[in-house]
């Protein structure tokens, strides 16, 4: 085990005992939901997990170690202290770790904590990718590239409708990360089932999704893979109303030069008010929905 990196007690037992663990981020905690509603859901993440066979190992940055599995204070702590949270990616790391200080972890972040412990299956709402200009900004997220090289299984509801769909899986093609449908051949956008993109593969239970992954490991390739999951149709918002308010926000955010690391952030805040709040009890149930299945998954790859 990498001396920096912290287990929980309970994570520790069930790596130790072979249990199923699953990974959860913490960057939906400090910046991607309002307080206290992104508590809530972050310690109703970690029940799902459990009612489903695998313990969860919530990751962030505590005083400089990388910690997979958090106390319901420290998920308390993160939830309040909000964006005042560095939101550590890749880059982020060292710097966090030689300053003793804190950070919640993006995908990408989440992805290497979990690699260092030992866990294979990681679950989240949904991935960064190319955004939207990408051909001028050059502003595509660190997510990507370490899907492409850290063996890690991400299920998630494909990447987040903010961004070019279409943009993000010609990058993971090229950087030779498959991308499974559960259920469906067409990528979920977030927030509505479809967008118009298809997927690498369907793929129909559990257990299959579980013996791609073994087979990606025994083959020892170098990266991780996606599993997309769309959101329950009871949930899903309605395309147009979704993409009217998205391109709302894209158009604030540009006026406002709002860039980088705050854009995503800000996009997501700024649908949530646009949609009354309807994109954020969607945004919960599709990260319940992701955590139901990562744990079948995990248990899955145990037997």
């Amino acid at each position: 085990m990498n001396m920096h990196v912290k287990l929980s007690p309970k994570v520790a037992a069930a790596l130790a005992e072979g249990r199923p663990v699953i990974a959860l981020e913490s960057t939906i905690i400090s910046h991607g939901m309002p307080y206290p509603q992104n508590v809530e859901t972050a310690l109703k993440c970690e029940a799902e997990a459990r009612a489903n066979g695998a313990e969860p190992a919530t990751c962030a940055i505590i005083g400089g170690q990388l910690c997979a599995g958090l106390t319901e204070e420290e998920i308390d702590y993160l939830g309040r202290e909000g964006t005042k949270v560095t939101k550590a990616s890749r880059r982020d790391i060292p710097t966090l770790v030689a300053r003793k200080q804190d950070g919640a972890t993006t995908v990408a972040a989440t992805m290497i904590i979990a690699a260092l412990a030992g866990i294979k299956i990681f679950a989240t709402g949904g991935i960064g990718g190319v955004h939207r200009g990408a051909e001028t900004t050059m502003d595509i997220s660190a997510d990507l590239e370490e899907l492409a090289q850290t063996p890690v299984a991400v299920i998630c509801a494909g990447a987040k409708s903010i961004l070019d769909l279409g943009l993000t899986l010609e990058y993971l093609e090229t950087k030779g990360v498959p991308v499974l449908g559960y259920q469906t051949k067409e990528l979920p956008a977030f927030y509505t089932p479809h967008s118009g993109f298809s997927v690498d593969y369907q793929v129909d239970s559990p257990a299959e999704i579980a013996a791609i992954i073994r087979a990606q490991r025994e083959l020892a390739y170098p990266g991780g893979m996606l599993i997309t999951n769309p959101i329950p149709e009871q949930y899903a918002m309605p395309a147009d109303q979704i993409n009217a308010a998205i391109g709302q926000a894209l158009k604030e955010a540009d006026e406002q030069g709002v860039k980088g690391k705050a854009i995503t952030p800000f996009l997501l805040a700024r649908v949530c008010e646009l949609t009354g709040g309807e994109s954020l009890a969607s945004n919960i149930q599709l990260v319940l929905n992701n955590v139901r299945l990562a744990s079948k998954v995990a248990v899955e790859l145990n037997k």
